[in-house]
């Protein structure tokens, strides 16, 4: 049985000092794609919607499963040479970036690409569950078990992602294939909605009854309630019948929706016919998304409903007013540049010493020690040194505790270090008087 996907996608602002969306959708009966443009790089709005641009263009096309999730790779790959390729045109974007979740329909199968810290859920039969893993440092100290799932929704750093899509070579996102079934709904956010809102309560509205543009309005509606501070876009789909009457018109939501219809009513009198696929609507979408494009060669595809929860923001005459007053708006950017680079270097620095406070047991020079710090890098910055070193050699260790060592000991504090240190010492010592043991064996 053919299937497809009915579909809603939904962008708001939020309640933040952001003047434009930095959030990008677009969603069809077969494809849907979402990025988060960085707030912390210049140029979010422009990364997003390059990349949604690049990565639609495999919307309308026919690939068998294993070729579509081939296809998608590869134009994400393309999306993020673009973004180098706009930064080298363009010094003013350099250092922009932006996270992406696409899904490709094909049969009934789905190809998903990820990276960043924008998620994908999925409802089957009832059950709630999240898709994505976040690239995110706080994503890192929670699968080292450092912190528990309730201190990573609170954690002052949940928002420092460290893998997104930036131009760089080594940006690899990850590709998987799953099975699309008849009654699965789907949900793909920024992190506008998940750094906000509790994930109960997520769930509590995707499982809910009503169509995808109902749960869309509501989830922008809680995270509105929620205070969120960032640029909130979701995009919920559900599996249905292939055969069943749908809408078959994509929408474009956040900066890309924006780039689209930033043009005048005398220029949209004379606008040739709309383009008729997907592939035409990415090309008119991607001559929008240079930072001074030229005049735009066809009206928009359908804007999402519900003008409440679509931005159309600060973008619409941005090209000339920059025109008009050049200087003015190059200092607006320094400025910005300036601001946000301050609130960066903040941010890093109440992440670091966070981490400053962290204490765990590992081996340092075959010697078992207490590290101050997390066992991380963040580059080529070690997040961790040894506060002190025992006169235990780690190959002398009972077999449980030596690679419980190599593998690191969480502590909760310095003193909950040394408590460890001095079991593992005493059980080395039961080890060197009884050898019987099973963990003693060398």
């Amino acid at each position: 049985m053919p299937i497809a996907l009915r579909f809603a996608a939904r962008s708001n602002l939020g309640l933040g000092s952001k003047t434009r969306n930095e959030d990008s959708a677009y969603a069809s009966p077969d494809m849907l794609v979402l990025a988060d443009g960085m707030g912390g790089h210049a140029a979010g709005d422009t990364a997003s919607a390059t990349v949604v641009a690049e990565v639609m263009q495999l919307d309308g096309e026919s690939w068998a499963a294993d070729e579509a999730a081939q296809q998608l790779r590869a134009a994400v790959i393309r999306a993020n040479d673009r973004l180098r390729a706009e930064m080298e045109a363009h010094a003013e974007t350099e250092g922009m970036g932006t996270t992406l979740v696409a899904f490709l329909l094909s049969g009934n199968k789905l190809a998903m690409a990820n990276i960043g810290d924008s998620r994908a859920y999925l409802v089957r039969d009832g059950v709630f569950s999240q898709l994505t893993k976040d690239h995110s440092f706080v994503q890192a100290l929670l699968d080292e078990g450092r912190i528990t799932q309730d201190e990573a929704e609170h954690h002052p750093q949940r928002s420092m992602v460290t893998r997104v899509l930036t131009g760089r070579e080594d940006d690899e996102p990850d590709i998987s294939l799953r099975e699309a079934r008849t009654g699965d709904r789907y949900l793909i956010c920024s992190d506008g909605l998940s750094d906000y809102v509790a994930g109960s309560t997520i769930e509590g509205i995707v499982t809910s009854q009503g169509s995808p543009g109902d749960i869309a309005d509501r989830l922008i509606e809680i995270a509105l309630k929620a205070s969120t501070r960032d640029n909130v876009t979701v995009v919920v789909a559900d599996v249905v019948d292939g055969n069943d009457p749908i809408s078959t018109t994509p929408q474009i939501v956040g900066a890309a929706a924006d780039r689209q219809m930033g043009r005048s009513e005398d220029d949209t009198q004379e606008q040739p016919q709309q383009p008729r696929t997907p592939a035409e609507k990415a090309a008119a979408l991607q001559r929008e998304t240079a930072p001074t494009p030229p005049p735009h060669q066809g009206p928009p595809v359908q804007h999402a409903p519900g003008e409440d929860y679509v931005d159309d923001g600060d973008t619409q005459g941005m090209p000339q007013l920059a025109e008009e007053k050049p200087r003015r708006g190059r200092w607006r950017w320094f400025a910005l540049g300036a601001v946000l680079l301050a609130m960066l270097a903040a941010a890093g620095l109440l992440g670091y010493n966070w981490t400053q406070q962290q204490y765990y047991v590992g081996a340092d020079k075959g010697k078992v020690a207490i590290f101050k710090g997390v066992p991380q890098k963040l580059g080529p910055i070690s997040l961790s040194s040894v506060d002190s070193t025992t006169d235990m050699a780690v190959s002398t260790l009972p077999s449980y505790y030596r690679s419980r060592v190599n593998a690191t000991m969480t502590a909760k504090s310095k003193s909950d270090a040394s408590r460890i240190v001095e079991n593992v010492r005493a059980e080395l010592r039961k080890c060197q008087v009884d050898t019987s043991g099973s963990n003693c064996a060398p």
